[in-house]
């Protein structure tokens, strides 16, 4: 693949994504790479456009294959593998996800149910229980909605996202709705009071 200022630009910028996903900057530039190829690149393809070791490549690949995030390809008569995204990019970014949630997220559930769980021998260690079943609550709450849209089908999930801007403007109708209801009740408390007088 040739490597033209443009996409160098995107796939620099992708290993800095990467960086922040959970893997390193070369494995993102490679899958960036990946995701931009029109058709499927072999160990040696990677190595040569981003000019790193084909040790590198081989030990990227692997780690983005333990993400589900490639798929292998085999070539009649050519030993080499190719690789490919596994899917949309709406899939991809569905599986970092699902790896960031089990990577991340489940052992911190995990550990906060635990000290939880522990009898507090002080007002602190209490007052410090407290604090993190207050963030375990938050947490457990975001996972069960993250398990959610994970269910979803690729086309009810884009369907979702569409909507996003929408279900918050609603959201906010509703807010000012209640708020507008309270204000119409506590002013005919008051008339109410106004009638008893006179």
């Amino acid at each position: 693949m040739q490597m033209t200022p443009m996409i160098e630009s995107f796939v620099l910028h992708f290993g800095e994504m990467g960086s922040r996903w959970g893997f390193n900057r070369t494995v993102g530039q490679m899958y960036g790479l990946i995701v931009l190829s029109e058709a499927p690149l072999s160990a040696n393809d990677i190595s040569s456009s981003l000019s790193i070791s084909r040790g590198n490549v081989s030990m990227g690949l692997k780690e983005l294959q333990s993400w589900q995030l490639v798929r292998v390809h085999h070539v009649p008569g050519d030993r080499k593998e190719y690789f490919s995204t596994a899917g949309s990019i709406l899939e991809m970014a569905r599986r970092v996800m699902i790896e960031r949630k089990r990577r991340e997220v489940d052992p911190t559930l995990t550990l906060l149910r635990d000290i939880i769980l522990e009898s507090p021998s002080s007002e602190g260690e209490a007052h410090a229980q407290t604090k993190m079943r207050e963030i375990h609550d938050l947490l457990e709450s975001a996972s069960l909605l993250s398990d959610e849209i994970q269910s979803l089908s690729i086309e009810s999930l884009q369907t979702l996202i569409k909507l996003g801007a929408g279900v918050g403007r609603l959201l906010e109708f509703a807010d000012k709705f209640r708020s507008n209801k309270g204000n119409d009740k506590d002013s005919d408390r008051g008339n109410d009071k106004g009638n008893e007088k006179h």
